[in-house]
């Protein structure tokens, strides 16, 4: 297959939202914490987490109390 024929596999989300860390370290621990990781859907990078939109909310507060301040953007 040539490049100009090539194909790229891309998988679209629909109806969620993105939790971006600063660092891979937070993105594990969110992922470690059960109250959290069961609302991730996915990983877009090291650093980029899918989120359920309904969850978003409780995925904040929940990050809040562990200590840290989410930017949020909506």
């Amino acid at each position: 297959m040539t490049s100009s024929t090539a194909r790229l596999a891309v998988k679209l989300h629909k109806n969620v939202t993105l939790v971006r860390t600063s660092e891979l370290v937070l993105a594990e621990e969110v992922l470690a914490r059960k109250s959290l990781a069961r609302w991730v859907v996915g990983r877009l990078s090291e650093t980029v987490l899918l989120v359920q939109p309904d969850e978003a909310d409780a995925v904040i507060e929940e990050l809040r109390r562990m200590g840290h301040t989410p930017r949020v953007v909506r």
